[in-house]
């Protein structure tokens, strides 16, 4: 079988791995994996138990860096880190510097950035892109071609509907000004965000404050308020059967 294993690299029981896989020295790698084929595991990165990872991944890839780039590569960058239980889907990028909790799905497509630390019971969907430096907490659903800006924090049990976008830079690349005011978004608990919105630089989505499809934030959202159109206004509460703490359970 073409593979190249590094004679530093540990593996555990009954670990599968596909065709034309590279893993790298000092990979770490748990009991029962099934790797794909095609696959590269870079130097030093660390697999949990019970992993899946299908074809033509990618962990721990070191970041690019342009002369114009805001983001300044540092040295010593941690090696990525999936936990135990993670589903990886086929062409998945995860970058150095990112760790990963237990039990998520990351499907086809996705990139992370490094700098990203995401919680456990997550559901990263087709395509989405999670930038650097944007920490994720517990349960969360990010659905196919959402955008998740630099320097954004999401808590437990928020919703990204397909393709919302989010932002961080309020000057649009022009003006030394904006080097003081980068900011991501930040989605409290409970919110959720509608398909195909925007929410501009720096914005709180309050814990189960409603974004509808297609607005556009400008301000805050309000706890538990629905803001619909462009700017988003609040519109209404969010009725009680909606609210997180009576769907805990479900």
């Amino acid at each position: 079988m073409n593979q190249h294993i590094d004679s530093s690299a540990r593996l555990g029981k009954q670990v599968q791995i596909g065709f034309n896989t590279v893993i790298m020295e000092n990979v770490i790698i748990g009991d029962y994996c099934l790797i794909g084929h095609n696959v590269v595991i870079h130097s030093g990165s660390i697999i949990g138990d019970n992993v899946r990872i299908d074809d033509n991944v990618i962990i721990g890839k070191q970041p690019l860096s342009s002369p114009r780039s805001i983001f300044k590569l540092t040295d010593n960058l941690a090696p990525a880190k999936v936990g135990s239980y993670c589903q990886i889907g086929a062409n998945v990028v995860i970058y150095v510097q990112c760790e990963i909790g237990e039990r998520n799905l990351i499907a086809d497509l996705a990139t992370i950035r490094e700098n990203v630390k995401i919680g456990n019971l997550n559901i990263v969907g087709r395509n989405v892109a999670i930038e650097n430096y944007v920490r994720i907490g517990d349960r969360n659903k990010f659905e196919t071609n959402a955008y998740i800006t630099a320097y954004s924090v999401v808590e437990d049990y928020c919703f990204v509907a397909p393709c919302v976008a989010t932002s961080n830079d309020n000057y649009m690349a022009r003006d030394k000004e904006r080097f003081q005011h980068f900011k991501g978004i930040t989605m409290k608990s409970g919110s959720r965000i509608g398909v195909n919105a925007t929410i501009l630089p720096g914005k709180i989505i309050e814990s189960d404050g409603t974004v509808a499809a297609g607005a556009v934030v400008t301000r805050d959202v309000p706890n538990a308020k629905i803001v619909v159109g462009s700017p988003a206004k609040a519109l209404r509460d969010v009725p009680e059967n909606q609210l997180l703490k009576n769907n805990l359970d479900k």
